[in-house]
């Protein structure tokens, strides 16, 4: 079995820091094989914001995997937005701006969907997708495999913000290349379902995390998720911070179990007694 944790859109320099010691801990109890951040790590990619995120990280016992946001670009150095837009993310959160991870039983690959020159739009290129085909062709045996980026590839219905560029080739081609699993985040908003099944597509399971850290909860509150995988089952608890509280605590849960078409739900979300949440499905930022 392996355990992910996976986390988005701390957004250093609009943070709640009596969240960060919470998560810190909650994050390193639950022991994870791997923690993948899948962006926005700072509000505006400042120097001192990505430094806080960096001492984040490396509290982190487990291995990480991270991928930029929009938010990790300078927003009004124009100058570093259009020629430099990823020498601050490199010096402090990671070099390699698409990393990837691969034990006996997964493999994870990150992918870049920021597109610098826009603020908000992101971008599935086509050289990402062939980097994700040529890893998963690579991979002998069965292990679950997993792809890492910050905009999801798709919104529910009533989202006010389309879905990026590129998003539909993307899905199309990563259900051929039997992906099993798509972290994202972005919108700040909870979700784990399969993507809307289309004919002769396998299902892949998408899941989003909300924010880990930032007040901009637009409705909900913070959380991150663990997802537990063992076989042909993966269940995704997210962990929140009920209203009024100071800590992270299993919310709810979601189980998922291989068809012959895919990825499919077992039952609807399971509450944990005692800590019924709020969640938004739609209405991200």
């Amino acid at each position: 079995m392996r355990r992910i944790a996976h986390l988005s859109d701390l957004h250093f320099g609009r943070d709640n820091p009596e969240l960060l010691e919470p998560l810190v801990d909650r994050v390193n109890a639950l022991n994870p094989d791997l923690v993948a951040i899948s962006g926005d790590f700072t509000q505006r990619a400042l120097h001192d914001q990505f430094r806080e995120a960096r001492a984040f990280i490396d509290r982190i016992a487990a291995p990480t995997l991270s991928v930029p946001g929009n938010h990790d670009v300078p927003l009004y150095n124009l100058i570093f937005r259009v020629f430099w837009p990823w020498r601050r993310y490199r010096k402090w959160i990671d070099r390699q701006l698409e990393p990837d991870f691969a034990d006996d039983e997964m493999i994870v690959i990150g992918v870049n969907t920021v597109n610098n020159l826009a603020h908000q739009s992101g971008w599935f290129r086509r050289r990402a997708l062939r980097r994700v085909r040529q890893a998963f062709r690579d991979t002998h045996g069965r292990r679950v495999r997993i792809v890492v980026a910050h905009h999801p590839l798709e919104h529910l219905p009533g989202e006010p913000k389309k879905p990026m560029h590129g998003a539909a080739e993307a899905i199309e081609e990563l259900a051929r290349l039997k992906t099993d699993v798509i972290l994202s985040g972005h919108l700040h908003s909870w979700r784990a379902a399969p993507f809307a099944q289309a004919p002769g597509r396998s299902a892949v399971l998408q899941v989003h995390a909300g924010t880990g850290l930032s007040t901009r909860l637009r409705g909900t509150t913070n959380d991150f998720n663990l997802l537990e995988i063992s076989g042909h089952h993966i269940t995704v608890t997210r962990h929140a911070v009920p209203e009024g509280a100071r800590q992270f605590q299993a919310s709810e849960s979601r189980r998922f179990v291989m068809g012959p078409e895919g990825w499919v739900a077992e039952e609807e979300p399971e509450a944990i007694p005692g800590n019924v949440l709020p969640f938004r499905q739609a209405n991200g930022r």
